[in-house]
């Protein structure tokens, strides 16, 4: 199986921050393309706590060997002390829009 490209999943808290992290991904060539879904509810656990928050859902089409540098720029750029940023491998697909994702990333 060929793991070159990943869908990245970053949750953010505003369209502020949403707007800034999309705007650094592409601008430094880490994503081909980064769709932001306007309104997730998410629950968890946070320091012993059950919390809920209305959040932006980014999805960031890359290739694996930008996601350590991804890591890093959502990590400088983000308000939360753990930013959720989790990455999974595209298994197939269009050939012509992987080829464009290879193309649009450094």
């Amino acid at each position: 199986m060929d793991t070159t490209f990943i869908v990245v999943f970053i949750t953010v808290d505003s369209p502020v921050t949403a707007q800034k992290m999309m705007d650094k991904l592409l601008a430094e060539r880490k994503a081909a393309c980064v769709n932001i879904i306007p309104k997730v509810e998410s629950h968890y656990r946070w320091q012993g706590k059950i919390e809920s928050d209305d959040e932006l859902l980014l999805i960031v089409k890359t290739r694996i060997t930008l996601l350590d540098e991804i890591i890093t720029l959502v990590k400088e750029n983000h308000p939360y002390t753990i930013p959720k940023i989790i990455a999974m491998p595209i298994v197939g697909g269009n050939a012509d829009y992987l080829q464009w994702i290879e193309k649009e990333t450094s």
